[in-house]
């Protein structure tokens, strides 16, 4: 496999480097040849004339492309308008063929069912790259549709885009297709010999307090923490909701966990309502953070990619960078994270307004990420090249924001463990780390009115209480602590119990030495041989000061249509008729 790269300037040069191509494979074995036209302007007739040239120069070649937001060549970010890679497979196993289909709403279905025919009539295919145009789509539904292709196959690519980040136009174009504002490319490469290793980076860490996803509409998110989502960004950030909106929060998307793996989703507006406008579907109750991206941890998570990727070892790598990385760095620093795998293999790519990749089974979405595809063609030789990024050192704007950010998540973090304590602290019992009595009351009722309403369909809820047997002799006897840590011994006990039995289950102080469990939709038998596991257990249990104690149990169900007064009346006249009949026993009622 060879890659070669160059600009478009001026017709006679592009004539010039086609030639010396087309004089190259005539002494040489080629199986295909595939370029990649990336241009950073919506200049479709020079887009169009650029690609005629290469189809009239080698009329069996294939070449894809789009529009971007900035070109990559030799690993670096190119000045020039329009950038040409050109990739030359020489093994004769390998096979590449590209397609050019349609992309709206209307056609999505349609166009990932035709995918999975095709990939399945053609059993070569180990890896597709995909170039979409994707502003004003939720490509949500379609890489779900997408990940039904063969698990095996490396999926990889990204959505076309335009050097002006708020320009809603972008093109996609193809062999033997039209440049295309609403359409995806498609091109697959297989072969017994081609390898194709693809991996993500993204460096962006949660920055300020976890929110909440409280309302969302497939790919408009209306609320978080039930107040208008747009609040977030003017709040914390003072981003105004202008023409400038999309740009400035690129650098600060969101961050949530999708299909197991942290996702970064950047929103392309904002409507009159403060609802955003998001790139991909996302779901009500999810938990995100805003994210900032962090320099050091890039660079270092950029090297132990680039590190693994020299042990494949590739000869031609593909990036697909979101723009907003490129915004991060600037166009001189831009070059950091990329450059270093120009030492590995010929770099090329481009700045995407949002990236695919498959993790698993899943094709993902991705914003605000840089994607890496190596490809290789035979065995690996032996002689990999050693990758690593030169300077880790920040300084300036660079160091200061990294800084300030880490003090804002530190002081975050410690608030949040702050406030979720005093959360716990409010409905827990301060001895036994239970559920206090109004916490379990109020669990309690809950699920009794759950029950009510929909007696049919919701298992009926159990209580068990229980008491420690004469207790106040122990503390008369041995003194409260002793009390104490019979309680406490007690509590552990029910927990551990309970544990074996279903997570689900809710155990509460109910006052002085009684307690009240409530089990929730498991069979009444179950819950009649917990009871008795709490019972035998404390039976055995050995105290070094105050010896052996028992307790005695009430366990009722509910009923429907009971009132919950009446349901904890009952449980409790089971353990009063427990206690009156002898002790450490169970009473049902």
């Amino acid at each position: 496999m060879k890659q070669l790269q160059f600009e478009y300037i001026e017709d006679a040069s592009l004539r010039q480097e086609l030639n010396r191509i087309d004089r190259w494979r005539e002494n040489h074995r080629v199986s295909a040849i595939l370029f990649h036209v990336f241009s950073d302007n919506l200049e479709a007739e020079k887009i169009r004339h650029v690609c005629s040239m290469i189809e009239f120069t080698l009329p069996d070649s294939l070449y894809t492309g789009c529009t971007t937001s900035g070109n990559v060549m030799d690993g670096r970010l190119n000045k020039s308008h329009i950038t040409v890679t050109c990739t030359i497979f020489d093994d004769p196993e390998s096979k590449v063929e590209v397609i050019q289909l349609p992309l709206t709403e209307e056609t999505e279905p349609m166009v990932s069912q035709k995918m999975q025919l095709i990939v399945s009539e053609r059993p070569w295919v180990k890896a597709i790259e995909m170039l979409v145009t994707i502003r004003g789509l939720s490509m949500t539904k379609f890489c779900e549709d997408l990940s039904l292709l063969d698990e095996n196959i490396k999926l990889f690519g990204g959505g076309s885009f335009s050097d002006d980040l708020n320009e809603v136009a972008s093109f996609v174009y193809s062999s033997g297709s039209e440049c295309s504002d609403h359409a995806v490319v498609f091109t697959l490469m297989g072969g017994e010999n081609l390898h194709v290793y693809s991996e993500w980076v993204t460096g962006w860490k949660p920055l300020g307090r976890k929110l909440r996803i409280t309302k969302a509409d497939h790919a408009i998110l209306q609320e978080l923490d039930n107040k208008p989502a747009y609040d977030i960004y003017y709040k914390y950030l003072n981003i105004a909701n202008d023409a400038e909106f999309f740009k400035h929060t690129l650098e600060f998307p969101f961050m949530y966990k999708h299909n197991g793996i942290d996702i970064l989703r950047a929103p392309t507006a904002c409507n009159e309502d403060g609802s955003l406008v998001m790139t991909a579907d996302i779901e009500e109750g999810v938990e995100a953070y805003m994210a900032y991206g962090d320099p050091w941890t890039i660079l270092e998570q950029v090297n132990e990619t680039g590190e693994r990727l020299s042990v494949f070892e590739p000869q031609s790598i593909f990036l697909y960078s979101c723009a907003a990385r490129r915004a991060f760095w600037g166009d001189s620093g831009s070059n950091r994270e990329t450059s270093p795998f120009q030492d590995i293999a010929p770099t090329s790519g481009f700045y995407t307004s949002g990236e695919f990749m498959r993790t698993g089974a899943k094709l993902n979405q991705h914003n605000v990420t840089l994607l890496v595809a190596g490809l290789r063609e035979g065995p690996i030789s032996g002689s990999m090249h050693n990758f690593k990024i030169k300077d880790h050192k920040l300084d300036g704007q660079a160091s200061l924001v990294n800084r300030l950010a880490n003090f804002v998540q530190a002081a975050t973090e410690e608030l949040e463990q702050t406030v979720e304590m005093l959360e716990l602290s409010s409905i827990t019992d301060g001895l036994t780390k239970l559920y206090n009595r109004s916490e379990i009351q109020h669990r309690i009722t809950a699920a009794n009115n759950k029950y009510s309403e929909s007696p049919d369909s919701v298992k009926a809820p159990s209580l068990i209480m229980l008491d420690i047997d004469d207790f106040k002799k122990v503390n008369d006897t041995f003194g409260h602590h002793e009390g104490d840590v019979v309680i406490r011994k007690i509590s552990d006990i029910m927990r551990e119990q309970c544990a074996k039995v279903s997570e689900d289950i809710s155990i509460g102080r109910w006052g002085g030495e009684e307690f009240m469990i409530l089990v929730p939709a498991l069979p009444f038998e179950d819950v009649k041989a917990l009871a008795e596991s709490l019972r035998k257990a404390f039976e055995e249990e050995k105290f070094d000061v105050s010896g052996s104690h028992t307790i005695s149990v009430g366990v009722t169900t509910a009923l429907a249509g009971e009132h919950v007064d009446v349901f904890c009346m009952r449980v409790d006249d089971a353990l009063y008729e427990a206690k009156k009949t002898g002790k450490n026993r169970i009473v049902i009622k």
